[in-house]
């Protein structure tokens, strides 16, 4: 019995970690989930009404308490209609596991299928333009194109770039695996100081790198070269290698930020705005 003793005593020892742990996890990963979502206006709502009560009840606002006790039930019922939506995507998302998921594989798949999609329309001189959205979400960019949904694999996106067809003009958004939207329009960047040969797809590239994390592969229709963009900077006629690399690295969450000169493989090099 006495082995017994000595394992409760270990974890008594080291349950007040773990019960931390835990949650903090589940804390951190609940807010990822709302990030991804328009709900975390739902939170900033909630703590805004939190504050201005805790405002009153310090100092001693009867009325302002009397009124926000009225209010507060009936607000939290409009607040949670009004985002019914995210809610209902956030508990979906719980159904399916998604907290404790981890989509690694998926996120290699996609990248491995755009970026050899990027080759084959390089070669014919078509071009594309990919974003790969991170934390920020991008639906108001989604509801400017057509809504697909679709599977995402290499023939898919050869087949919207490679011929003039309604899809072939903008931007696809490509997340979790899947083609979100094709024909989307992307803000322009309003940088003064752009190459005056690059035209409004890599000023496409630029802008929605300007106002979202998310990661752009472009693909040029004049010389065919390959390039990326994020955080407001461009990378221009990247090799192969290297773009899978970087891909890898910035939607596994890290944060490289190539250097000047450091790709050797770029007939051009690299052009930072």
């Amino acid at each position: 019995m006495e082995w017994i003793q000595g394992i409760s005593a270990i974890y008594n020892t080291i349950r007040p970690v773990l019960d931390i742990l835990i949650l903090a996890y589940l804390i951190y990963k609940g807010y990822e989930l709302l990030v991804k979502t328009q709900a975390i206006q739902l939170i900033k709502g909630a703590g805004l009404l939190v504050l201005l009560y805790g405002f009153a009840y310090f100092f001693k606002l009867s009325t302002l308490q009397w009124i926000l006790n009225l209010l507060a039930p009936g607000l939290f019922i409009a607040l949670a209609i009004v985002f019914q939506p995210e809610l209902r995507k956030i508990i979906m998302r719980l159904g399916q596991a998604e907290l404790f998921h981890i989509n690694s594989k998926q996120r290699m798949s996609q990248i491995d299928a755009a970026v050899t999609a990027a080759d084959l329309l390089s070669k014919q001189k078509r071009g594309a333009l990919m974003v790969f959205p991170r934390k920020i979400n991008l639906r108001s960019i989604v509801e400017t194109g057509t809504r697909l949904n679709a599977e995402l694999s290499t023939s898919l996106i050869v087949t919207i770039f490679a011929y003039d067809g309604p899809l072939h003009d903008g931007a696809i958004i490509i997340q979790n695996g899947h083609i979100l939207a094709a024909g989307t329009f992307l803000p322009l960047s309003e940088q003064q100081d752009i190459r005056k040969s690059f035209g409004t797809r890599h000023r496409a590239a630029l802008g929605i790198s300007e106002q979202s994390d998310a990661v752009v592969l472009i693909v040029s229709e004049e010389t065919g070269a390959i390039s990326l963009a994020y955080e407001g900077r461009l990378y221009y006629d990247l090799s192969l290698l290297e773009i899978l690399k970087t891909m890898k690295k910035l939607l596994e969450n890290e944060n490289p930020l190539l250097e000047e000169g450091t790709v050797e493989e770029g007939k051009h090099g690299i052009m930072e705005v």
